[in-house]
């Protein structure tokens, strides 16, 4: 059935205009962005059959331009439209944090940083640089690969922080196996790093990992920040 046979309230477009985005699911959000299906399926059964091919929206959003493009229903120029939408996202999510607004709450930083390092493949490690009042100067992503204590050299993250005339650092970094928990090897590297910034005066206020699904683990939060 064509989803113009459909009642106007089960309609995406219709759904969404009505009852507010919120209220869509997330093949029927991907069906708007598609706009039309294929031979033999509808946008919203093109989307579902998608988001079983990435197992979920997140990875999607996150694929390559080979594995997107490689998708039945998909290519070059949907890549494109998606890249462009999710920076708009982006830079309209980080205007607002370089208004002047303090980054206190890491439930907001968690989302910012979902922007930056989640949904990564590859795990990266990143550095919010804040300015006495707790204001983003801005974000950097500093390596890539396997984190460890030999690989996130202390000495960039100075480098850079002292570059920006940072007075406070939040550090992040990815795990793309989905377990925001921190390892022995997350404690070891925060203990490090934040030593290293102690020296000069540079407070670290958190270290946040972010998983899948939306989960993300705070340091500070669970009181596991050295010092």
């Amino acid at each position: 059935m064509s989803i113009r046979d459909w009642h106007k309230n089960d309609r995406p477009r219709e759904k969404l205009l009505r009852f507010g985005a919120g209220s869509l699911s997330d093949a029927e959000l991907l069906a708007i962005f598609l706009r039309v299906g294929i031979k033999g399926q509808s946008a919203v059964e093109l989307a579902e059959n998608l988001l079983r091919h990435f197992q979920n929206l997140p990875a999607l959003l996150a694929a390559s331009e080979a594995e997107f493009c490689q998708a039945k229903g998909l290519g070059q120029a949907k890549y494109v439209q998606l890249q462009a939408i999710l920076e708009m996202s982006k830079r309209h999510f980080e205007s607002g944090l370089k208004d002047g607004q303090a980054l206190g709450d890491p439930h907001q930083v968690a989302r910012y940083l979902e922007f930056h390092i989640g949904h990564n493949t590859r795990e990266r490690f990143g550095v919010l640089l804040l300015n006495q009042q707790h204001q983003l100067i801005r974000y950097a992503t500093l390596f890539e690969g396997t984190l460890n204590q030999a690989t996130v050299h202390p000495r960039e993250v100075l480098k850079l922080a002292l570059e920006e005339n940072a007075a406070a650092v939040i550090l992040a970094h990815n795990h793309p196996s989905g377990n925001p928990s921190p390892s022995q090897a997350d404690f070891t590297l925060t203990d490090s790093l934040c030593r290293a910034l102690e020296l000069v005066d540079i407070r670290c206020l958190d270290h946040l990992i972010l998983g899948d699904k939306g989960r993300w683990h705070s340091m500070a939060q669970h009181r596991q920040m050295p010092g």
